[in-house]
């Protein structure tokens, strides 16, 4: 019988081939010490940073500083499962979290995890949670608006779809109310929501949660839950998952909202993390990487250009001060980041005044450009003439005897900021803004008490929707209001209010009757 050595050989390849197959070639290492979410290993020679590692029982971990004789890694689970000497194996992958439609309607981890006990979230396709952001030819300008349904913000400093407008402010100003209630107005736009929740009370996100619930909107929303209570590498991680989650409909020409509610405490966790780990501290204990932890989280926000779909990412992230001090290390990194910032002041918030955003400091760099037409006709000069207001009245208080003029500015002022206070959970359509603001700005409250104004202008939308539907159809589709320019007015509207005031009038006299009788 004689043998043919080509037979031989292939039939030797073939085993090899298949024994190569079934051996796992893959780095394993061992760890040196363990505590507070992180872990040093020894063995890991060729692990890249962000790569994802195994503990025994199942627990990942994130590669997260390459030193020359160890591996610091921080552990994404229960790190009290792990002991000295374990084994660690390197998966060669960078961290990816499941995406798509599967993951609107709930409220998962920043693992991807559910949270809400509706069962697992079946979708076979995933994102990494890092991910580079688009590049300035992969950008277009933006130029749609993102309605937030706050008349004081789509009026002064408009936010539009792609844009990263910072809410900046004391704790218990407001700050998530704005959020929340931008999140409610897009029920009708074909938005998706994402919602971040880092280092915020497990009570307060379930608060959150049911009223979003409440009015409808979890339906197109997905909650990021990473509460104080969960380990520090955690919360730093929520708002990159959040982020590759919201990436996904951005990147298939759809438009995403995302919330980080907030940064701040993901810089806190960054910074506990990098302590642990080591790297040297900076201004206010910080590392000074801790910019690019946020800048590379906010550049993925943008309107992508026609060539990769025209889709869009806008980013509300959220800063919590402490005594309004905007000029701390955190605030001024992320200022530095978006394109305009919402202040809120304490004492505007106690006074009444919700939302309460300075409207001096409060700035959006995008501008008009993201704006309606009807709307930058009509409240062009607004946040100028607030501005000036809150100086003048500044002055008034020091009891100086004002001239008929300054005192008629003073009175609109008054007015004009009772016309912005807006309450909670009630977004207007932007054509309704476009109304109140016309008639605040164009004098028509003048003679209305301050105590009124609400009033007079729920009744006034209430007439135009009702009685001059046609003129409110008009505004809508348009989008746009025709201004005489000589008299900086739209002769249909104050034939509409010269009408509407006879009846308001007669309608409050009536009540007044009624009331005493």
């Amino acid at each position: 019988m004689k043998f043919r050595a080509d037979e031989i050989a292939s039939v030797i390849q073939k085993e090899i081939e298949t024994y190569q197959s079934q051996v796992d070639v893959r780095e394993v290492g061992r760890v040196l010490e363990v505590g507070d979410g992180i872990a040093r290993v020894y063995g890991l020679s060729g692990v890249m940073s962000g790569e994802m590692v195994e503990f025994p029982g199942g627990i990942i971990g994130l590669a997260f500083n390459l030193e020359e004789n160890s591996v610091g890694i921080i552990i994404l689970g229960d790190y009290l499962k792990i002991n000295e000497g374990d084994e660690v194996k390197s998966l060669g992958r960078l961290l990816s979290v499941p995406v798509g439609e599967a993951v609107i309607g709930r409220v998962v981890d920043p693992l991807g995890n559910p949270l809400d006990g509706k069962g697992p979230i079946v979708t076979s396709e995933t994102r990494p949670v890092e991910f580079n952001a688009p590049g300035v030819a992969g950008r277009q300008p933006v130029c749609e608006p993102m309605q937030t349904g706050l008349k004081a913000i789509d009026a002064m400093t408009p936010v539009g779809r792609g844009q990263r407008e910072l809410i900046i402010g004391d704790r218990k100003t407001g700050k998530t109310a704005i959020a929340i209630d931008t999140i409610v107005n897009q029920r009708e736009t074909g938005v998706k929501c994402f919602y971040v929740a880092v280092g915020q009370k497990d009570a307060a996100v379930a608060g959150v949660v049911e009223q979003l619930r409440k009015y409808g909107a979890m339906d197109y929303t997905t909650v990021i839950v990473s509460g104080a209570s969960t380990p520090a590498p955690l919360q730093y991680l929520g708002p990159y998952t959040g982020t590759a989650m919201a990436e996904y409909f951005t990147y298939k020409g759809g438009h995403a909202l995302i919330i980080y509610d907030d940064l701040s405490k993901q810089a806190q966790a960054y910074r506990q993390l990098s302590l642990l780990m080591r790297r040297p501290p900076g201004r206010e204990a910080y590392p000074g990487d801790v910019f690019y932890c946020h800048s590379r989280l906010l550049e993925r926000s943008a309107k992508l250009s026609n060539e990769l779909g025209g889709g869009s990412l806008t980013s509300l992230p959220i800063i919590e001060t402490l005594e309004g001090e905007v000029s701390a290390y955190i605030p001024t990194n992320v200022i530095s980041i978006t394109d305009g910032q919402i202040y809120l002041q304490p004492d505007l918030f106690f006074a009444g005044q919700r939302p309460a955003m300075n409207a001096g400091i409060s700035v959006s760099r995008v501008g008009g450009a993201a704006q309606v037409k009807a709307m930058k006709k009509v409240a062009g000069g607004l946040r100028l003439a607030l501005a000036a207001f809150r100086e003048l009245e500044a002055f008034a208080q020091l009891g100086t005897e004002l001239d008929p003029d300054t005192q008629s500015r003073l009175d609109r002022g008054y007015r004009m900021v009772e016309l912005l206070k807006q309450g909670q959970y009630q977004p207007m359509h932007v054509t309704d803004q476009v109304l109140s603001i016309y008639a605040g700005t164009r004098g028509h409250l003048d003679k209305v008490p301050v105590a009124d104004v609400a009033a007079w202008e729920k009744a006034f939308l209430q007439f135009m929707r009702d009685q001059k539907n046609e003129i409110w159809k008009k505004i809508t589709e348009k989008q746009d209001l025709d201004i005489d320019k000589a008299t900086d007015r739209n002769p249909e509207l104050e034939a509409a209010i010269a009408e509407f005031k006879p009846q308001y009038e007669a309608r409050r006299k009536k009540e007044q009757v009624t009331v005493t009788v």
